[in-house]
Order: C-alpha cells, then sequence, then structure tokens
C-alpha cells in the first residue's frame, strides 16, 4: 500500500524545484511536514459532520431575526489554492427552532474550511439551515479579500468581494431584507 504522507512529502519536494529552489536547503527540510500540518487545519472542513452541528432547541425560542455579525472567515480560493479571509454575517428568521449561537460560526468554518469559492460559502450555510432548522428565511453575506485578486494577476490590493445568499422571507420580502441589511450597517 502507498503511504499517502510519502505522496504528499515528494510532490511538495518536486514543488519546490519547479520553483526553482533546493528542497534539501537548510530551511527547507522540515517543509514537507509543515505545509502536510498546516493542510489538516486549513482543510479541515471536509471531515465535519455538518448535521451533528445542529444542536436545536424548541422550548422558548425567538420569533424575531437572529443576527451573527463580524465572525471571522479563512479559506481557500479553489481555482488558484490562495488564501481568501474576511467576515461574514449570518442571520435567519426562526420557526420555532433556534440553534446554539455558536453553532453558526462552526457550520460557517466547516464550509470555508475546504478548497471554495466564496460564493458557494454562503449558500451552504443558507442550505444548512434551510434543511436543519426550517426557519422562516436564511441569509449569510460574506465580504473577503482574495490573495489571488491581490498579489497576481490584476494586483489589487484593496478589492474586497461581497457576496450573499438570500432564502425564504429574506429573499421574497422586501421589508425583511431591508430590515436585515439596515440591521447588519448598524
Amino acid at each position: 500500500m502507498v503511504d499517502k504522507r510519502e505522496l504528499i512529502k515528494e510532490g511538495l519536494r518536486e514543488l519546490m524545484i519547479q520553483v526553482g529552489d533546493n528542497p534539501d536547503r537548510e530551511g527547507l527540510l522540515d517543509t514537507p511536514l509543515r505545509v502536510m500540518k498546516s493542510w489538516q487545519e486549513i482543510y479541515s472542513g471536509y471531515s465535519v459532520d455538518i448535521e451533528s452541528l445542529f444542536t436545536v432547541f424548541k422550548e422558548d425560542t425567538s420569533d424575531e431575526m437572529i443576527i451573527l455579525k463580524n465572525i471571522e472567515m479563512y479559506s481557500m480560493c479553489e481555482h488558484h489554492m490562495m488564501p481568501f479571509y474576511g467576515k461574514a454575517h449570518i442571520a435567519y428568521l426562526p420557526d420555532k427552532k433556534v440553534i446554539g449561537i455558536s453553532k453558526l460560526a462552526r457550520v460557517l468554518e466547516a464550509y470555508a474550511r475546504r478548497l471554495q469559492i466564496q460564493e458557494r460559502i454562503a449558500q451552504q450555510v443558507t442550505s444548512a439551515l434551510a434543511k436543519h432548522l426550517s426557519p422562516l428565511g436564511a441569509a449569510c453575506v460574506i465580504e473577503a479579500k482574495h490573495h489571488c485578486m491581490m498579489c497576481r494577476g490584476v494586483n489589487k490590493q484593496n478589492s474586497e468581494m461581497v457576496t450573499s445568499s438570500l432564502i425564504g422571507v429574506f429573499r421574497e420580502d422586501s421589508s425583511a431584507r431591508a430590515e436585515l441589511f439596515q440591521l447588519l450597517k448598524g
């Protein structure tokens, strides 16, 4: 049986050679192992069972909008394998069920810690909320800076991408949507 760790290590050594460096020099000797260890954390979202994050409470629930703002987010662009980072805002309008607030951040983290595009993360978060909470509406707005835009290609360091996924009342009811965006600004 082939040892996956050895294959990755050899692949990373070859990558260092291809970019013009010497993988046998002192500063790079342990780099393949460090990269593999960092990838375990960076791509840890693949091993998360999303359903297990939804501890739902049905008693004493709210019938008002619930918003968790300014959640730090880090992900890796699936096109260039370069980081993008920023903040996300997650909201939902409950229908008899709520979730522990930290679980909203954990759901975001599980999807962000994969090879991704920003738009998909927002959609995956709202889809998970819809599936496991059945809220009247759910929203995820992400504001992020992309290294693939900042340090290569067009080299635009101050650019920021904003994406949203709105479902239920946030998509269908303009007053609910306006209230959501007003609360996100405030």
